[in-house]
C-alpha cells in the first residue's frame, strides 16, 4: 500500500482549531472574508489577517495566495477561491483541481509539513459534495506521489454530510491502492 495514505486523516471539526502547520481556506476572490470557513478563518485570525489580505490585491478562482496566520494556532493560511458551480460543464471540475494542486504546491514551496483542507467550494458555492471530494483526494494523492512530498494531510469537515463522503471515498481509495499494491 502507499506509505503516504498513512498520513492522511479524514477529521470532523473546526478547521480554525486544528494545530497544523497551514490550514487551507476556501476564499472568495477578494480574499477579504466571507461566509462559511472563509467568515470563521478570518475572524478567529483577527484584524491582522484582513489587513494582509487587502494587499494581496485578490486571488483568481483556482489560484492560491498565502498568508500568516495570526491569531490561529497555525502558522499559515493558503488561501484559494473555489469555483461557483454552474452546470459542470463551464470548467468547474478543472478549477477545483486547481484550487488542491496550487495549494499543495506552495506548501511544497513553504516545506509546510502538515496541512488541512476544507472542502472547498461545497457551501454557499454549490460543487456538489462527492464530485468535489473525488477532486479533492485525487489531485492531492496524485500530486503527493508525483512530487513525492509527504505533508501530513487533514481533510476537515465541518458537517456530517462532508465528513461521511470524505470517509468512505477515501476507505475506498485505500482499498484500491491496497489490491494494487498486493
Amino acid at each position: 500500500m502507499k506509505s503516504f495514505l498513512e498520513k492522511i486523516f479524514i477529521a470532523k471539526g473546526d478547521i480554525t482549531s486544528f494545530d497544523v502547520e497551514a490550514i487551507v481556506n476556501a476564499a472568495n476572490t477578494s480574499l477579504l472574508g466571507g461566509g462559511g470557513v472563509d467568515g470563521a478563518i478570518h475572524k478567529a485570525a483577527g484584524p491582522e489577517l484582513l489587513k494582509e489580505c487587502i494587499s494581496l490585491k485578490g486571488c483568481e478562482s483556482g489560484k492560491a495566495k498565502i498568508t500568516k496566520a495570526y491569531r490561529l494556532m497555525a502558522k499559515y493560511i493558503i488561501h484559494t477561491p473555489g469555483p461557483i458551480y454552474k452546470n459542470g460543464k463551464s470548467g468547474e471540475s478543472s478549477l477545483l483541481e486547481s484550487c488542491y494542486k496550487n495549494c499543495m504546491t506552495l506548501a511544497k514551496e513553504y516545506n509546510i509539513s502538515s496541512i488541512a483542507f476544507p472542502a472547498i467550494s461545497t457551501g454557499v458555492y454549490s460543487f456538489p459534495k462527492e464530485d468535489a471530494c473525488k477532486i479533492a483526494l485525487k489531485t492531492v494523492f496524485a500530486f503527493v506521489d508525483k512530487e513525492k512530498y509527504f505533508p501530513t494531510i487533514y481533510f476537515v469537515l465541518y458537517d456530517d454530510e462532508n465528513f461521511l463522503i470524505y470517509k468512505n471515498e477515501f476507505e475506498k481509495v485505500k482499498n484500491e491502492l491496497q489490491t494494487i499494491s498486493e
